[in-house]
This record gives C-alpha cells, sequence and structure tokens, in this order.
C-alpha cells in the first residue's frame, strides 16, 4: 500500500515507472483490464469539488481494474458534521483499500488521510499542487514523443497547482527544459522554484520563469490551463487585465514551429486559449485527457497491486 500526495514523495524511478506504466496501458489498456489486477479492492472516490476528467478517470480506471468504486459527493461524508479527516481516514481504512480526494484543502488535511496504513490516499488535486495532473502529462509527452528526457516544454499562464506538479516532475527528467511565462505576481510559489531548481540541478535540467510573453525557442510543447483554476478566486479585481497578453493564439503557436499544444482542461475558449489553436492540427489536449485514465489506472495499480507483476509494457 502506498499513498500518493504529492509528486515530491516519489523517488525517482518510481515517477519515471508511473509514466512508462501510463504509456504502456495506453497501448494495451485491454490485455491490462483483462488480468483484473484489482479483483476485490474496493475505491472510494471523494470529490469535494467539480470534476470531469480525474473524477471519471479514477472512477473508470478502478472498474477496468476489477475493482468496486464507492463514490461520495461533496455533502456525503461526516466531515460535514465536524468529524476530522483523520477520524474519518481511520473509519473508512477499515472498509476501503484506495481513497481518492479532491478537496482543493490543504496539504495537512491529505497528510491527515493518509495518517494511517491500511488504505491508500491519493491527491486528486489540492489546493497547492494537482500530483495527477503531472503524470498525465509526462505520460502524454512519453507517448507523443517516445521520451521525456530532452523534452522542452513552454507553459503559460498562472504557477498554479497544475503548474507546481508540472515544476516538480519534469525536472527529475535529464536534459528537460521548463520554460514559465506567468504574470508578475501569479508566478510559481518562491518554495517550489526552489525545490525545482535544485531537483533541475541534480538531474541536467532547466527551469526557467518570465513575467511576460519571452518566447521559448525550440519548444516542443506550449502548455496552459485555465485563467481561473478550479475552486479559487483572485483578490485582485483587475486580475483579467494581467492576463490578457498570456493568451495562447495562432501568433504564439506560429512563434514555436513544430511544438505541440497541451492543456489539462477544461478549456475557456478566447480566454486563455482560442479555438482555433484547441481544435487545430497541432493540438494533442484531448488524447491528454484520454491519459488521464491511463495514468489513473498506473497510479491505482502503484497503489495497490502486486509490484512484481507490472504486466503488458
Amino acid at each position: 500500500m502506498r499513498h500518493l500526495l504529492s509528486i515530491s514523495d516519489l523517488e525517482n524511478h518510481e515517477l519515471r515507472q508511473l509514466v512508462d506504466r501510463g504509456a504502456a496501458i495506453a497501448r494495451h489498456r485491454s490485455a491490462v483490464e483483462a488480468t483484473r489486477p484489482l479483483a476485490g479492492r474496493v475505491v472510494g472516490v471523494y470529490f469535494r469539488k467539480t470534476s470531469t476528467r480525474t473524477r471519471t478517470a479514477f472512477s473508470a480506471g478502478a472498474l477496468r481494474l476489477g475493482a468496486s468504486l464507492v463514490s461520495y459527493g461533496p455533502g456525503d461524508l461526516q466531515e460535514n458534521t465536524g468529524e476530522t479527516a483523520a477520524d474519518t481516514a481511520r473509519v473508512l481504512s477499515g472498509m476501503l483499500d484506495a481513497f481518492v480526494a479532491r478537496t482543493s484543502g490543504t496539504s495537512a488535511e491529505l497528510a491527515a488521510y493518509a495518517a494511517q496504513d491500511r488504505m491508500a490516499v491519493v491527491n486528486a488535486m489540492s489546493a497547492r499542487e494537482h500530483p495527477t495532473q503531472a503524470l498525465t502529462d509526462l505520460t502524454t509527452i512519453a507517448q507523443h514523443f517516445g521520451r521525456v528526457d530532452g523534452i522542452t516544454v513552454r507553459y503559460v499562464g498562472e504557477g498554479n497547482n497544475t503548474a507546481i506538479a508540472l515544476a516538480l516532475a519534469l525536472t527529475r527528467f535529464p536534459g528537460t527544459t521548463l520554460h514559465l511565462n506567468t504574470p508578475a505576481g501569479y508566478g510559481l510559489p518562491p518554495d517550489v522554484v526552489a525545490e525545482a531548481t535544485v531537483l533541475a540541478k541534480r538531474s541536467g535540467a532547466t527551469l526557467v520563469e518570465h513575467h511576460d510573453m519571452t518566447p521559448c525557442p525550440g519548444a516542443d510543447v506550449v502548455y496552459t490551463t485555465r485563467w481561473q483554476t478550479t475552486g479559487t478566486s483572485k483578490p485582485d479585481p483587475d486580475w483579467r487585465t494581467r492576463f490578457e497578453p498570456f493568451r495562447v493564439d495562432a501568433r504564439v503557436l506560429a512563434g514555436q514551429p513544430g511544438a505541440v499544444f497541451m492543456h489539462d482542461l477544461p478549456a475557456h475558449r478566447g480566454e486563455e486559449v482560442t479555438g482555433d489553436v484547441l481544435d487545430g492540427p497541432a493540438s494533442i489536449a484531448f488524447g491528454q485527457a484520454d491519459n488521464k485514465l491511463h495514468s489513473a489506472m498506473a497510479v491505482l495499480e502503484w497503489c495497490l497491486a502486486p509490484a512484481d507483476d507490472p504486466g503488458p509494457t
């Protein structure tokens, strides 16, 4: 039994294993499903915030791997009447094998869920970090390019929980470059920059952050996310003015010849990306969404299935 609360919790070989496994499941999903590696397991899925891709991916992924599913909405658990997260987890861990939770809450809340040793806990997005999104992103890159090592990603937009997870993941891979174009005041948190810089130094990767639209020569991927992250709000009433220059449109994409376009979705067409880019020939955003399922299956398998039988590769 393993928890996945943060990309930082993973050893380098575990991160690479999860990315490789997600890509393998994408290639051989029917063969993986036929083995039913999670038969007899019960997975709880708890989403306090809205979700289309992540909730469906973990729900469908658990079922496709042979597990049974218990689904909780935002008003279903007794946390709403004052029970602590730790007490909730102590109870659920006697009934569930894994608990996939989107709270948009604090890291302390997720740690409280994981303060037991009978039930795996997966962070399906918190206010701080979206680790399973980073696994999806790297799986998509590995699937498209045949590798992650040496890939250059230009990320445009807010230094949000998706960007944090991506920075903590991509900088583990040798020769990669993460070039971030973020509005002033909306970049990565300083402690994340510090941690990712250390990781990049160890692996031979590069992390660069600009608070304007400085281009990124040789980018393989242009990536953006919603300006308004799910479950959050911005204190600056004029924030949209700051974000306007950070829209990915045909002009931006033309400045990165050969690059593919990625987006974690949902997209607000005409805000962070124009429709012609999202639907255009360079976009792999909807294939990226498909890989939410494959990455979710890899995570559940890693958390719960026997480590000595990885299945088809």
